[in-house]
């Protein structure tokens, strides 16, 4: 009973820590209020996961959002010295020392698609070739098309924010139309095609474990690249594992965890070395 109980007690510790995340970086409770983005002086710097800048509780600026917002503000005169270096290197820096872990432990919108995935239900595993759509998505969505689509003002399109990002939908779009009535009357296709993103991701995350987080977030593709040399690092002790499956059972990101440790598609979320009964994992 008693290795019951501090299981248990272990299993909460990385959802508090989502939860104080997701209040951390959405902490302007007079947003939620007024229908006003916090324009304050935290806005001028990034928080490590996505969280739209556009939510009304946001006080942090979204990394993707803001390498989006450079390429776009260049527009047509882009060259070198519009390259976002210092979003760029702060991602870098998190990539070197915990790499996807921010996927984890931090990222909100990574938190909603656990908690759905807690509803009844069949689960499916999903193909794995649909893994390396999320790097289509940052190369084509976040830097290709950002610098050389054009709009008729001289400027580039953000496209993955303006297009894809169910995050900025669920955070930014859908409490900020709540909250101004005058962005009613404005609703056309495109938030019609971002909720409808958005929903379905929704019923995705009912059948799949993390989709987004698996398939589609740039974020976390960009993340995955450092999982291979990161400070912070899985261990699994062959003398140990008996390939019981049990670390693959609980793993928020379906992965064979003797075979795909350490891989990019993992988030050092800990849980498979909490039920390891044997010991085999280790940080």
């Amino acid at each position: 009973m008693t290795m019951d109980i501090s299981k248990n007690n272990n299993l909460k510790i990385r959802q508090w820590v989502q939860v104080g995340s997701t209040l951390v970086g959405n902490g302007y409770l007079k947003g939620f209020k007024t229908g006003d983005i916090y324009q304050g002086a935290l806005k001028k710097g990034c928080i490590p996961f996505l969280n739209c800048y556009s939510c009304p509780g946001a006080l942090f600026s979204c990394p993707i959002g803001a390498i989006q917002n450079t390429f776009s503000e260049a527009g047509a005169k882009f060259d070198i010295n519009a390259i976002p270096y210092l979003v760029i290197g702060f991602l870098i820096f998190i990539g070197t020392l915990v790499g996807r872990a921010v996927c984890g432990w931090l990222c909100p919108f990574g938190f909603f698609q656990d908690l759905l995935n807690k509803i009844p239900s069949k689960k499916f595993r999903g193909f794995s070739w649909l893994k390396y759509l999320k790097y289509v998505i940052l190369l084509l969505f976040v830097v290709i098309l950002p610098v050389f689509w054009i709009d008729d003002f001289d400027m580039g399109v953000p496209t993955f924010c303006k297009y894809i990002c169910p995050a900025g939908t669920l955070e930014g779009g859908i409490p900020l139309v709540l909250l101004q009535p005058t962005l009613r009357a404005q609703l056309g296709w495109l938030f019609t095609w971002k909720i409808g993103l958005l929903f379905l991701l929704v019923v995705l995350s009912v059948f799949f474990k993390r989709p987004f987080c698996r398939w589609f977030c740039p974020l976390g593709a960009f993340y995955g690249l450092f999982n291979k040399f990161s400070l912070l690092q899985i261990k699994l002790d062959s003398n140990k594992c008996i390939n019981c499956g049990k670390c693959s059972r609980v793993c928020p990101m379906n992965l064979d965890v003797p075979k795909e440790i350490n891989t990019s598609d993992c988030i050092r979320c800990y849980d498979c070395k909490k039920d390891c009964p044997f010991k085999a994992i280790s940080y």
